[in-house]
């Protein structure tokens, strides 16, 4: 992007008309008033909503990284892919929820000289990593279940249902927890989408036990793998395209320059073009934008620019916009 983007926590000054000593000090003053008194209360509820959610996903991490074991010793015992595939699910489930622990650690660090913006993006590029991982994942249950369908091995269906029971339970737990949390954020949402996997890769292990058990076709194991896993390489290419385009910089939902442009034209006073827009978003819940607005013979630049940012917060639910204000001689 050509133009230089206004660090998270403070609003970079707006061009006030020309040769205006007032206007310009009286802009300073309310880009000092938008720091501290616009910003506290949703930094705030925006700290409070990533501990809830680092505390859901350390919870999750340790239910299923305990009984991962479990599965694995089960797995190996029953001969059951079923049962080994959902272990590798939980493996890649505890490294996946440690990875968003960490983002949401190292989102709380504050900016510095080198990251204007902080690290608050280390939640999205977890999450974006985790759609990656849950992808990986499933290629790898689909390749192992072709295997085993051409070479069916013997499996202990009453110990692969009683592994998978238990896995069942942690995983429904494990879901609950990560549920309650915050639904837009990406980060938690991956972490999710992992226990989700784990929660059917149970289901499908019990099923699929259940019909070892009375009927003894082995099949039914790998091919219920493979529904399992076509799920989850769902889920995380879902994730991993969000993620993405929250690191490209792509424009939010319901910001398009367009849209804004002609909001502003026909609801804003005093607003005679609105022109260089650009919006994107640091996070998934912290859109920003930046805009010029060419003011119309008459109007006051100050004005102009506070009824501008109040019109992106109300209608566009924008808390933090750069807006530059040229009046017609410039």
């Amino acid at each position: 992007m050509s133009e230089q983007k206004p660090p998270p926590d403070c609003t970079a000054p707006d061009v006030a008309a020309p040769g205006s000593a007032h206007a310009h000090a009286h802009a300073h003053g309310l880009a000092h008033d938008h720091d501290h008194a616009g910003h506290p209360h949703h930094e705030h509820h925006s700290d409070m909503t990533t501990a809830d959610s680092r505390r859901r996903v350390a919870l999750a991490a340790v239910l299923t990284g305990t009984f991962m074991i479990a599965e694995v010793v089960g797995g190996v015992i029953s001969g059951s892919l079923a049962l080994i595939a959902d272990a590798a699910h939980m493996l890649t489930d505890t490294g996946s929820l440690l990875l968003a622990w960490l983002g949401y650690k190292l989102g709380e660090r504050p900016a510095d000289a080198a990251r204007s913006y902080g690290f608050a993006r280390m939640k999205i590029l977890a999450a974006f990593t985790n759609g990656i991982l849950l992808v990986i994942l499933a290629g790898w249950i689909v390749w192992e279940a072709i295997h085993r369908i051409l070479e069916p091995v013997e499996i202990m269906g009453g110990v692969m249902l009683g592994i998978a029971a238990g896995g069942l339970l942690i995983n429904i737990i494990a879901f609950r927890i990560l549920h309650g949390g915050d639904t837009d954020d990406l980060n938690l949402k991956g972490a999710l989408w992992h226990v989700a996997g784990d929660l059917l890769g149970s289901v499908a292990a019990i099923v699929a036990a259940g019909i070892i058990l009375w009927t003894g076709w082995v099949l039914a194991d790998p091919i219920l793998s493979v529904l399992v896993a076509i799920l989850v390489a769902f889920a995380g290419i879902r994730i991993a395209r969000q993620a993405g385009h929250i690191l490209l910089e792509g424009t939010p939902p319901g910001l398009e320059p367009a849209a804004i442009i002609a909001d502003l034209t026909a609801h804003v006073p005093g607003v005679a073009k609105v022109a260089h827009v650009h919006a994107w978003a640091l996070t998934e819940s912290r859109p920003l934008v930046t805009l010029e607005v060419t003011a119309a013979p008459g109007a006051s630049a100050e004005q102009l620019r506070r009824d501008v940012k109040a019109r992106l917060a109300h209608t566009f639910k924008v808390s933090h916009a750069t807006v530059e204000v040229l009046t017609s001689a410039e």
